[in-house]
């Protein structure tokens, strides 16, 4: 699924019940020198906190935008952040070698932070102790919704009104509104993995504002509860069987001429034994890491150390995410149907069994409905195809949720498929090729292009 999950900040910026300007187009944008690099610029949009009521309360959303030579400038890229929960700002401040040296060259790079996150009133909750990741009985199921309920309750508190507003369909009103703020009729976007998904809805609601938009490790967010967690466990389990055939084929592998998956299943069975210090599913995420760089070598010899009596470490602490748990609706009665799903996701990932995904059903447990951006198919109809470019083997947005959009959009949209691995593919000098193009001048490469693996 997504790639990574920030942790939510403990500092909330204020929110005013000043209402906005009552001209539809925002002021002209601000600019100052951003603190942590002069060379970049920094500024705050005033936005609604809910485009249903645009006089009532309002939050700041941070901006940042390094600036192209007025020589060779034909436009603005806005990038979407990642996550959900990374900050646009500090990819813009630190991050400028993101994009080719020819992008930068003609585009201003503008990106944010989404609602509730960094700079953009970030989501304030109290301390708590995440959910079990698996559950283990009902009594845990009972306990955790209970516990997440009051745990929403006081973040909502913490926060103010934009908690009930933080879902990604209010941010595309909020990107529509930057992108009038920089003065561009229409929209150039590059989004990220979760970013794929404010591109997507972007694209769905206001079509004719769309001049080029790559959606780059793509969420498909159509799929129910059972097949959030079918799919995620495919794409853990592709990215597997790659890394195996790796092994198998390169002497570079420390268990080269080996036999990966056994050895991989005695090291599931230690930690279902409870002798290896981890459970199975924080040693299948370890895996997921590994696989998400990717670095195969270094998953190699990970599972060397094991088998010779070494022991794993407890996977990265997650938070809870507001932002996900409103965009996605995954509900579960009980759990006897939790069972259900998890042997369903343990039927698509022999060796893996659940993908990290996983603790999206328990963290999600108790939130309030409806859900403010439920899934759906895609409905997109642009004059400009998207352009979704995608690793074959990618343990976080698999390559089945790229073809599935890519089907959803039909003639509305191209993949274009990176034939590595790992999470992320703008990095090839094949795909940023084809990329650059698309951006510059709306050249979209021939459906079915495949770049090689570098």
């Amino acid at each position: 699924m997504i790639a990574r999950f920030m942790v939510l900040v403990t500092v909330a910026a204020g929110v005013t019940a000043v209402a906005p300007p009552a001209s539809a187009r925002p002021a002209p944008i601000d600019w100052r020198p951003c603190a942590a690099d002069k060379d970049a610029q920094c500024a705050d949009l005033t936005l609604p906190v809910d485009w249903s009521e645009p006089s009532g309360a309002t939050f700041t959303l941070a901006v940042a935008r390094r600036a192209a030579p007025e020589s060779t400038r034909i436009g603005t890229l806005i990038f979407g952040p990642g996550g959900p929960g990374d900050s646009g700002v500090r990819r813009v401040v630190t991050g400028q070698s993101r994009f080719s040296d020819e992008l930068r060259s003609r585009f201003d790079i503008v990106s944010f932070d989404p609602r509730g996150v960094g700079g953009s009133n970030p989501i304030k909750c109290p301390t708590k102790v995440p959910a079990p990741a698996v559950l283990k009985d009902q009594a845990e199921f009972d306990a955790t919704r209970k516990a997440n309920r009051e745990f929403w309750d006081a973040c909502r508190v913490l926060t103010g009104p934009v908690f009930d507003h933080a879902d990604t369909g209010s941010t595309v009103r909020d990107l529509d509104a930057l992108r009038a703020a920089l003065g561009e009729r229409s929209l150039t976007f590059h989004g990220s993995s979760y970013g794929t998904l404010l591109g997507e809805l972007y694209a769905e609601r206001y079509p004719g504002r769309v001049r080029a938009m790559v959606l780059e490790s793509v969420v498909d967010h159509s799929q129910d509860t059972r097949g959030f967690l079918t799919t995620q466990a495919w794409a853990l389990q592709d990215s597997f069987d790659a890394f195996v055939a790796w092994c198998d084929t390169t002497e570079a592998c420390v268990l080269h001429g080996e036999d990966v998956r056994s050895i991989w299943a005695q090291q599931m069975a230690r930690a279902d034994d409870g002798t290896l210090g981890v459970s199975a599913f924080e040693l299948a995420a370890n895996a997921h890491d590994a696989l998400r760089k990717p670095n195969y070598p270094a998953l190699a010899t990970f599972i060397d150390g094991l088998r010779d009596g070494g022991t794993a470490s407890p996977a990265s602490q997650r938070p809870v995410q507001a932002v996900f748990c409103a965009d996605w609706s995954l509900p579960v009665r009980n759990y006897r149907e939790y069972q259900r799903l998890l042997r369903a996701a343990a039927a698509e990932a022999p060796d893996v069994r659940l993908p990290a995904a996983t603790f999206g059903l328990s963290d999600c447990l108790g939130w309030p409905k409806p859900v403010a951006s439920p899934q759906h198919v895609l409905h997109v109809r642009t004059r400009t195809p998207l352009l979704l470019i995608n690793a074959r083997h990618d343990p976080a947005t698999g390559y089945n949720w790229a073809t599935e959009v890519a089907r959803q959009l039909g003639r509305h949209g191209v993949l274009l498929t990176y034939a590595g691995a790992g999470h992320g593919s703008y990095g090839s000098t094949c795909m940023r090729s084809a990329v650059d193009a698309y951006l510059i001048s709306a050249a979209l490469p021939a459906p079915g292009t495949v770049c090689p693996a570098a």
